[in-house]
């Protein structure tokens, strides 16, 4: 009998305990513990994340330094789960893991699954994007951490910077701040000296551009031109428009509820036009803008324009910014009259100091290590995309392009179609401007970092990247790097490769970054959450299957975003003679074999102002419209390299066992917890030296013995934990049961 109540407590207590294969979660994140009130931003938050050892890492915390002026944590989070054991990553289940709304709503569950046996942690993101500037709160179930754990977290505010930049366009204070009087904000046709640079298109025999690649002559390019069919008129001119961009091609962050963006300066932007021949309608000929993709420029409209004019349709094409390589670039034209040559406008300049200009240069942020290098291309992308919205109130203000007085070109209902990067600027174009009510996509991506992964062309631009950080991430593999990212519709990873984790994190970071310029951010304001003044648009996309250049899962990002499969027209290259191609470019390239019905879709959309996208080749095979089965979308669809020298997989880090003296506190008392901490070696366990100890927010640290002492006063009933954690090894814990005060 006298055993009888002893025994009692001991069952008792085991009952209450958790089980012993049960993990503990140490830490949740996102999480709005990591942020500081802010009244300036549209939250009341600003995130607010430790800046640690930055003289050894200065590239994370130079990440850290621009995430930490955002007014919340990103719309696709990668949720990180720290736990102090390993964990059955099979749990993972819409019940054990799931993001809500904070007030309330559908359990939103989570995919791109990875599990680091190194860092004792679950790495995931939700199956879909979250709505910006909201609460959401993460919760972990007893499935997966012996007790259930929910965290909150608020989203940033995304699209609202660029919402605001272009109100400045509407209401005039961008032109003025620019210093571009009312009277220069139209389009010009006149050169220095007189010269009108409109041509009749019959009369045309070639146009030739001449590159400004740097120091040296100009490099000559013949421009090719297919757009002759009812082509009336080829003009060539520019147009002023304001400028937030800085010397490092970024727009500074202001506060997102009482900031303005500054206007930094002016460009003036080069355009190419196509005119249709014939007698103008009454209001003058409608208006579609092409945008331009990576590398290419206003030039590919002769490419892009087949059938526009035909049917009655002016275009008209600005270039990206940094394209058409430097300001000393030119065009001539040579015709059966005669020839002219006049500036090209090229937009690139000489960024990295080696004396020469790209296509490309200037569009994005200095490379690593500048402290700007994660910016990438959001702001180029967002400049551009302002570029074309004051392009199109260039044309609101009427346009005469033959110079006979009378206005040309229709001031409203401008169409809107693009290839590749015209197609990622112009969603955010779109999504955001009022005045451009429809329009088509073809083939564009998000985010950004995700295409250049992905893309077998762009990989090597990640490489150079994770090479010139400080420190260097490089860990071997595919063009030097390997990633252990899953795709949407993967299994999880379990056995990441050593150093991936750490590149994940990394472009975690970029693309939490990169989301207030980056396409699949804006895709939802294109029909399912309209911003506000902007309205719904009619609107249709084109996706290639096993697209190289831009593949088919960042395509999958935007179409899922935005609710848009039913509008989206997936081009099976693969069902063509020319498979073997990559079908990028099919828009564009005669060589590819859907050019011309891809071309058809586009210019019915157009003359229909913003009508169902029709099926081009009448329900045959090669172009699903719309897609038959989405899963396709979220697969590479092309075969990938054998990559050589891909490390090991991270290894599980040696345990840190904890023992504690006394296990029996009273609460309201102030006690001196003696902690030892261990690590296994071959035949005996190590002392942990220097390692963290924590207490009820009281910290220690063990000496060379691996002993620590640290005086805590619990304040109530109940079990404390005892945490060690040193880096290279796995945390540890023990627990202090807290009596009840005996007063």
């Amino acid at each position: 009998m006298r055993l009888a109540r002893p025994f009692a407590l001991l069952l008792l207590l085991a009952l209450l305990a958790p089980a012993g294969a049960a993990a503990d979660v140490l830490g949740v994140f996102p999480n709005d513990r990591l942020t500081r009130k802010d009244s300036r931003q549209v939250t009341g938050l600003r995130v607010a994340l430790p800046l640690r050892n930055c003289r050894a890492r200065p590239s994370d915390c130079n990440e850290r330094h621009l995430v930490n002026q955002l007014d919340g944590f990103d719309i696709d989070p990668r949720i990180a789960i720290r736990f102090d054991r390993p964990i059955d990553v099979a749990k993972v289940t819409p019940s054990s893991l799931y993001v809500q709304r904070v007030r309330g709503g559908p359990r939103i569950g989570v995919n791109r699954i990875v599990w680091s046996p190194a860092r004792n942690a679950l790495y995931a993101q939700p199956v879909v994007l979250l709505e910006e500037s909201t609460r959401y709160r993460i919760v972990v179930g007893r499935a997966l951490g012996g007790r259930r754990v929910g965290r909150r977290f608020t989203t940033m505010t995304a699209t609202a910077p660029l919402r605001r930049m272009r109100a400045q366009l509407d209401d005039g204070s961008a032109y003025e701040r620019a210093g571009i009087a009312a009277a220069d904000r139209g389009l010009s046709f006149v050169r220095p000296g007189g010269l009108r640079t409109v041509f009749a298109a019959p009369s045309v025999v070639r146009i030739t551009r001449f590159n400004d690649t740097g120091a040296g002559a100009l490099q000559e390019e013949l421009v090719p031109n297919t757009a002759v069919l009812g082509a009336g008129q080829y003009a060539f001119g520019s147009l002023r428009a304001p400028s937030w961009l800085d010397g490092d091609s970024t727009i500074a962050q202001t506060p997102t509820r009482t900031g303005v963006p500054r206007v930094t300066g002016r460009a003036e932007l080069g355009f190419t036009m196509i005119v249709p021949a014939g007698a103008k309608p009454a209001g003058g000929w409608p208006v579609a803008v092409f945008g331009p993709g990576i590398t290419r420029s206003k030039y590919d409209l002769f490419l892009a324009a087949d059938e526009n004019a035909a049917r009655g349709i002016a275009t008209v094409a600005i270039d990206p910014v940094g394209h058409a390589f430097g300001p000393r670039s030119e065009v001539a034209v040579d015709t059966l009259a005669g020839s002219r040559r006049f500036s090209g406008f090229g937009r690139g300049r000489d960024r990295d100091g080696d004396g020469k200009v790209s296509d490309q240069e200037g569009v994005q942020a200095p490379g690593q290590p500048h402290p700007k290098a994660s910016l990438g291309l959001r702001d180029g992308l967002r400049q551009t995309a302002l570029d074309n919205m004051a392009l199109v109130r260039a044309i609101a203000r009427g346009v005469d392009v033959d110079g006979d007085g009378s206005v040309d070109l229709r001031r409203d209902g401008v169409g809107y179609y693009a290839q590749s990067l015209g197609g990622i600027y112009g969603t955010m174009l779109m999504a955001t401007d009022q005045t451009v009510p429809f329009g088509l996509l073809n083939v564009p991506g998000g985010p950004i970092l995700e295409i250049a992964r992905l893309s077998p062309g762009f990989r090597d631009q990640v490489t150079a990247q994770l090479r010139d950080r400080r420190p260097a991430l490089l860990n071997g593999g595919r063009a030097g790097f390997t990633e252990s990212t899953p795709l949407y519709a993967d299994p999880p990873v379990a056995a990441p490769a050593r150093g991936a984790v750490a590149i994940q994190d990394v472009g975690a970071m970029v693309n939490w970054l990169n989301r207030p310029g980056s396409p699949e951010t804006f895709a939802p304001l294109l029909r399912e959450r309209p911003a506000p003044g902007v309205g719904a648009k009619r609107v249709a996309y084109q996706v290639a299957l096993g697209d190289r250049t831009v593949p088919n899962p960042t395509s999958a990002t935007i179409v899922r975003g935005g609710g848009l499969l039913d509008v989206t027209t997936f081009y099976r290259n693969d069902r063509t003679p020319t498979a073997a191609s990559d079908p990028h470019g099919f828009l564009l390239d005669p060589r590819i074999a859907g050019r011309n019905l891809g071309q058809r879709q586009v210019v019915e959309l157009l003359a229909s102002a913003g009508g169902s996208p029709i099926d081009p080749d009448g329900g045959a095979n090669v172009f699903e419209t719309p897609v038959t089965d989405p899963l396709t979308l979220e697969r590479l669809n092309f075969e990938v390299a054998p990559a050589r020298g891909e490390p090991p997989p991270e290894a599980a880090l040696p345990p840190i066992r904890v023992s504690v003296t006394p296990r029996r506190v009273r609460a309201r008392r102030v006690v001196r917890l003696r902690v030892r901490a261990t690590r296994p070696a071959a035949d005996r366990r190590r002392a942990v030296r220097r390692a963290f100890v924590r207490v009820r927010g009281r910290r220690a640290r063990t000496n060379r013995r691996g002993r620590a002492t640290i005086r805590v006063r619990f304040r109530r009933a109940g079990r404390a934990r005892v945490v060690v954690s040193k880096p290279k090894l796995f945390a540890g814990r023990a627990t202090v049961r807290v009596l009840r005060s005996s007063r």
